[in-house]
């Protein structure tokens, strides 16, 4: 675990932002399926793991995805569903056409249906995949409130309500306190970035032609602001630049 263990964790509040994320606790039960698929978690656990041994990547990727799946209608798996000729779903909206490793949930899913079939929904399936990938990462280990139901609505125009990478601080509390979070869950959030890593694109605006006035955001640190500008040059035709979020998460 440690190749893709952070050094520095700021997890320590996150998983309040995973339990908040997840409405409706007082029909869910930490001990949903332990009589019809007693296994669930073993299985999920095994599954994320190997994945993600086999690609660092997917730890980030996983909490990412849950993040983006609840944000719009709840924790109900509909970032899953793809698009049908007569609707265009949220797996497609422009903020998650760079959500991936979507095949770890299915590999898990496929699993979970030949030990117990028609049992555990998609949308607990990533809900524990989520606090797996935190709990591998050195994050915090929390029990996952489980029975979830698997949502049948997915619409890619709704994918607009996810907190833009360009939003300041008053942006980012309004689009916080339109889904019932707070302050607390923003920062909780925030702390989830120590992993990962974010494309040039999501941050090259506040490197060059800022303002009228300032070329570079001035609320940025100078010697950052510079390592930024030569990690992203102009034009920038690799899609590929761009820097992790947290510069000890590989350590």
């Amino acid at each position: 675990m440690a190749a893709f263990a952070p050094k520095t964790i700021v997890f320590c509040t996150f998983f309040l932002l995973l339990t908040t994320l997840s409405q409706s606790r007082a029909a869910l039960d930490v001990h949903y399926y332990d009589k019809t698929c007693p296994q669930v978690e073993k299985i999920i656990f095994q599954t994320v793991y190997n994945a993600s041994m086999h690609d660092p990547k997917v730890p980030a990727r996983i909490l990412r995805m849950f993040f983006h799946d609840c944000f719009i209608r709840g924790c109900d798996a509909s970032l899953l569903l793809d698009s049908t000729p007569g609707n265009q779903a949220e797996k497609d909206g422009p903020p998650n056409i760079s959500v991936r490793s979507f095949y770890v949930i299915e590999e898990a899913k496929a699993k979970l249906e030949a030990a117990c079939p028609h049992t555990v929904s998609c949308a607990d399936i990533i809900g524990i995949a989520a606090r797996d990938v935190v709990t591998m990462s050195r994050g915090p280990y929390w029990n996952v409130l489980k029975g979830r139901k698997d949502g049948r609505v997915s619409r890619a125009n709704e994918t607009i309500n996810l907190p833009a990478p360009t939003f300041n601080v008053s942006q980012l509390i309004q689009s916080f306190a339109k889904r019932g979070l707070g302050v607390t869950e923003l920062v909780a959030l925030s702390g989830g970035h120590t992993l990962g890593f974010s494309h040039c694109s999501s941050f090259q605006a506040r490197l060059r032609n800022f303002s009228s006035v300032h070329d570079v955001d001035p609320t940025m640190d100078s010697e950052f602001a510079l390592k930024l500008r030569k990690q992203c040059p102009k034009p920038n035709r690799d899609h590929s630049a761009g820097e992790l979020l947290d510069s000890t998460s590989l350590l």
